[in-house]
């Protein structure tokens, strides 16, 4: 993978600083897929998939977590401290991305391997829903300054979520900033935010009953988005209401990084092996149920594209997966710090 990763160093400056983060104090609850009583009133796509069961108990210690996404100005300031180069400015290294796909798949065109990234846009009605390439084109020249090809100003987007960023950016990211990624188990618990077995952060209200609790997708995926929420695309960060932690679009706005490989029967493992598994980071490698040579990492929280006709990926307990090379038009992250002696004395 090219990527400088390796040659970022921490800032020591920033060791203890715990400001635009907030205090989550740990605690057990019930991870995985929620079923509402209402559930047969409800869509199928907006209920508890497979991989999200069976729930088991996970306990998390203290952990400080971002109010909000890393933004594209906190992101700029990363880059010019210390040069790094995301994944999506770099030209597509076949030999990489051929481990991922079936044996024999050919290779394209050399035009199809220069830098850029994926890119949405809306696809015709009635345009079948079973191929993601109707909507999804990757198109040169995107990247973390430039995340839909349409060449804002820097200045334009700066209190934008950061997007285009890989897994590899993000931990890049978080090294510098002496932070580190969320983990599956700490993302669930810090949204949920105290309130165990419900579907979302707010309860069991179907989000079309439940108008700007988020950026999210109102109308008909993939063909249009009516707005209502105010925000056809990313919106700025703390547009919308926090959770009852504190934090900002934990629910909507862009998927988020995650520390963890994704393990299809991971919950499976857990709940046998574990009474209260403490701590959990996930499997070692990932675990596929449709594709063995997959290598994904798992991503929370939903989107801006995300309705519950789709994918509903603001559930609390909604599991999505992406190779951690990939950097999306609908994806960012934010950062947590383990809690220490001196991070509790820090201001």
């Amino acid at each position: 993978m090219l990527t400088n990763l390796e040659a970022v160093q921490p800032n020591d400056k920033l060791l203890n600083d715990t400001s635009g983060m907030v205090l989550i104090k740990g605690g057990v609850f019930d991870m995985g897929g929620d079923t509402p009583e209402n559930a047969k009133e409800m869509p199928a796509t907006a209920l508890a998939q497979p991989d999200e069961f069976p729930k088991h108990k996970v306990g998390v210690s203290d952990f400080y977590m971002d109010e909000h996404e890393v933004t594209v100005r906190q992101y700029l300031e990363f880059v010019k401290a210390t040069g790094y180069k995301t994944v999506a400015e770099y030209d597509i290294d076949w030999n990489e991305l051929k481990k991922q796909l079936p044996e024999g798949t050919p290779k394209p065109d050399n035009s199809l391997l220069e830098a850029g990234s994926l890119v949405f846009s809306y696809a015709p009605k009635g345009t079948p829903k079973d191929n993601l390439g109707n909507w999804w084109t990757f198109t040169k020249g995107v990247n973390w300054k430039n995340p839909d090809g349409s060449k804002p100003k820097l200045d334009a987007i700066l209190n934008l979520p950061v997007t285009q960023v890989s897994w590899y950016d993000a931990m890049a990211y978080a090294k510098w900033a002496n932070k580190r990624l969320p983990t599956e188990a700490e993302y669930e618990y810090a949204m949920r935010a105290g309130k165990n077995n419900t579907m979302y952060p707010w309860g069991n209200e179907m989000v079309a009953s439940t108008m700007n609790k988020g950026n999210f997708l109102q109308g008909d995926f993939p063909y249009y988005n009516t707005v209502e929420d105010g925000f056809e695309n990313v919106a700025p960060v703390k547009s919308f209401a926090p959770n009852a932690y504190g934090l900002y679009d934990i629910s909507g706005n862009v998927w988020e990084w995650t520390l963890d490989w994704y393990g299809a029967d991971y919950y499976d493992r857990l709940k046998k092996e574990h009474e209260v598994a403490m701590n959990p980071k996930g499997p070692e490698q990932t675990s596929e149920v449709y594709n063995a040579k997959a290598t994904n990492k798992v991503v929370r929280g939903g989107s801006f594209l995300c309705n519950d006709d789709w994918c509903s990926g603001y559930r609390n307990a909604r599991r999505m997966r992406l190779s951690p090379d990939s950097g999306m038009q609908h994806v960012g992250f934010r950062c947590v710090r383990t809690v220490t002696k001196n991070t509790q004395d820090a201001p």
